[in-house]
């Protein structure tokens, strides 16, 4: 017979029931808990804008401190110098006995090594003022938002060495009617210096 302060049987049994239940219950819910800690439910916008803002600086970074590159032609002969000044990233205006380019793209094709007149309106070649706007426009642009990489008004032009004079003061009035009022010349480095 039991005494009067121990439980009943069956009590005992319900308590150690209980704890079982809430034991496996918790080990369920951990385990639920491991798993879902592992899978992305949703997607943080707010991460990858940070990376894509980082990844915007660094590449103005890069583009405002890159060095100037120029793509050797068989039409174009640069003249020769002992300078050592170093070319800069510009607006570059190429001209070869053929055509006129401004960086990669051509804008104008010449007629027997000369402008055509069609072109003209006084010493100002339209077809270049038209694409040396955009070429300032697209400067301007980067200028108002990257404060590394000013608006210099400087144009690279790269010229055979044949060009007559005449083409070269066209080419040059109409950067200057574009705000590009700091020439430099690209010339070949004489060897030995």
């Amino acid at each position: 017979m039991a005494g009067p302060l121990s439980p009943a049987p069956d009590v005992a049994d319900e308590e150690a029931l209980a704890r079982l239940r809430f034991r496996r219950a918790l080990a369920r819910k951990k385990r639920k808990e491991r798993e879902a800690a592992g899978e992305i439910k949703e997607l943080n916008i707010t991460a990858m804008m940070d990376m894509m803002t980082i990844l915007l600086v660094f590449l103005l970074k890069s583009f405002a401190s890159s060095s100037a590159a120029v793509t050797a032609s068989e039409d174009v002969r640069p003249p020769i110098s002992t300078t050592r000044a170093t070319p800069r990233d510009t607006v570059a205006v190429t001209i070869t006995p053929k055509s006129v380019l401004v960086g990669e793209r051509e804008v104008l094709r010449l007629k027997d090594g000369q402008l055509p007149a069609q072109a003209l309106q006084g010493r100002l070649v339209l077809p270049l003022d038209a694409q040396l706007k955009k070429e300032v426009e697209k400067l301007k642009y980067i200028a108002e938002r990257n404060p590394q990489a000013p608006f210099s008004k400087e144009l690279s032009v790269i010229a055979d060495r044949k060009v007559p004079y005449d083409m070269l003061l066209s080419v040059l009035y109409t950067a200057g009617q574009n705000e590009l009022e700091n020439y430099r010349f690209v010339v070949l480095k004489k060897e030995g210096d």
